[in-house]
């Protein structure tokens, strides 16, 4: 029999794993949405509303202008230090002259061992994935609709399977895991061991602002009250690696990706990397990769009147100091706030201690008044 190997955060898998997939766990990934457009219509696309059906481009939380804008995409690569990038959608291969772009431009930035992987239906433009391979691909993900799960045979994932095989990349085909759909998927796995695919994916399946709808409409719940995946998901994924265990003339790797893996694991430690390469002396690195700061903001004052005030009569370096125009504050070291904040809200201003990722985003999790 053979082993599963129980991994990070309920994520296991059953040897050998997509070195993709241990670049994730990592965080040294960059995941590259090319384009929000997609040709398949599946019930369960977690994809933003900002994002799905629409032709924009984003390396990680930052977006890029258009195809043009490739220094973020370089400076995102640097700044989490990544050794590899996904590119995914949508559908990379409904923009596939772009996608051969950004490959080729990553592996002449960071060399013939940046590990790229790339997701597809599959279903359209598939030959193409030649041309991508040329340019450096060096793994591809095909993500076949659950109604041919049971029979591959008639799926049109098939011919842009084929061109992958003949065309020397890693393949590997990665599905959510559908509860109650156990069977399907092992004679999907099945046939994708009896074609030469290296791997399988299997990820939780979770409710998202897009498709939680559909998920209601058909019948699934939330499994607990903290997560968004979907009740009975991990349950089908497990029996599915136990059937598989048991099978000793299958060679192909499975690897089942839960929902707290994804958060807890491949998103804090991509943060993490991201904030030690962008915060300021003024800004504290958490445990979880957030920023935590002071910032201050005044009604009545100019923030650069403010901001002379903290070096003139506080005594403020400026490197703990930064005029933040765009967001209307003056940005300063917490620990220095929490000792003066009284004495500055006694001139009418505002201070707060915030907590936010490092991303381009800068999104916000937390703001607590100060003084406490």
């Amino acid at each position: 029999m053979k082993k599963i190997v129980s991994w990070l955060n309920e994520s296991s898998y059953i040897s050998p794993l997509s070195p993709g997939c241990r670049m994730c766990a990592q965080g040294s990934k960059m995941v590259v949405l090319i384009t929000g457009l997609c040709p398949a219509d599946c019930f369960y696309c977690p994809l933003s509303l900002k994002k799905q059906g629409k032709d924009r481009i984003f390396a990680d939380e930052w977006e890029l202008k258009d195809e043009d804008d490739t220094e973020k995409l370089i400076l995102e690569a640097e700044y989490i230090r990544a050794s590899g990038a996904g590119i995914t959608g949508g559908d990379p291969l409904l923009v596939w002259e772009r996608t051969r772009k950004y490959i080729t431009l990553l592996k002449d930035s960071f060399g013939k061992d940046f590990h790229v992987h790339l997701y597809t239906s599959g279903v359209k433009n598939e030959e193409y994935i030649g041309d991508l391979v040329s340019a450096g691909l060096d793994e591809i993900r095909f993500h076949p609709l659950p109604k041919h799960w049971a029979d591959m045979k008639i799926s049109p994932t098939v011919n842009g399977i084929k061109n992958a095989l003949d065309a020397g990349v890693d393949v590997a085909v990665e599905i959510p895991v559908i509860p109650n759909m156990k069977n399907q998927i092992l004679s999907l796995i099945n046939w994708a061991d009896d074609v030469g695919i290296k791997w399988v994916n299997l990820n939780e399946l979770e409710f998202s602002e897009t498709n939680a709808e559909k998920l209601i409409d058909k019948g699934f719940t939330v499994k607990d009250d903290i997560s968004a995946a979907v009740k009975g998901s991990q349950k089908t994924a497990i029996c599915v690696l136990k059937k598989v265990a048991e099978k000793e003339d299958l060679v192909i790797g499975v690897h089942y990706c839960s929902s707290s893996f994804k958060d807890g694991i491949q998103l804090r430690n991509r943060i993490t990397r991201r904030a030690k390469s962008v915060a300021c002396d003024y800004d504290v690195v958490s445990e979880e990769g957030t920023l935590i700061k002071g910032v201050i903001y005044s009604q009545s004052s100019s923030l650069h009147s403010v901001y002379e005030i903290l070096k003139q009569e506080f005594d403020v370096d400026d490197k703990y100091l930064f005029l933040n125009m765009d967001k209307g504050r003056v940005e300063i070291g917490v620990w220095i706030l929490e000792q003066i904040a009284g004495a500055l809200q006694r001139r009418g201003l505002q201070c707060y201690m915030i907590e936010e990722y490092p991303t381009a985003d800068h999104l916000e999790v937390e703001r607590i008044p100060l003084p406490i």
